[in-house]
């Protein structure tokens, strides 16, 4: 039984520097087998950029989903509407009664 080792491509060669038309190659990261391939100054610094990639959108992601969240200037906003002096809750200094 024959086992096929993918070896990464980068800039139309592989990175390890077997030649052959049999050979399986790919671009992407995670499907590359070859532990020479995976050696290499080409892979590391593919899987870096992929990975920080991966990262800023997770980074970005968690930052919109954070921007959507605005209950404390709501909260100030209905406090400010209510009639009388109501007090903002503990934690609000600077602003005793509204």
């Amino acid at each position: 039984m024959a086992t096929h080792v993918t070896h990464f491509m980068a800039d139309g060669h592989l990175a390890c520097g077997r030649h052959g038309d049999t050979l399986t190659s790919t671009t992407e990261v995670a499907r590359v087998k070859c532990r020479n391939c995976r050696g290499t100054e080409a892979f590391q610094e593919a899987r870096r950029v992929g990975r920080n990639a991966a990262r800023r959108a997770a980074r970005q992601a968690v930052k919109a989903s954070h921007e959507a969240c605005k209950w404390r200037g709501a909260w100030l906003q209905r406090l400010t509407d209510m009639p009388g002096l109501q007090r903002l809750p503990r934690g609000f200094k600077g602003q005793p009664y509204v």
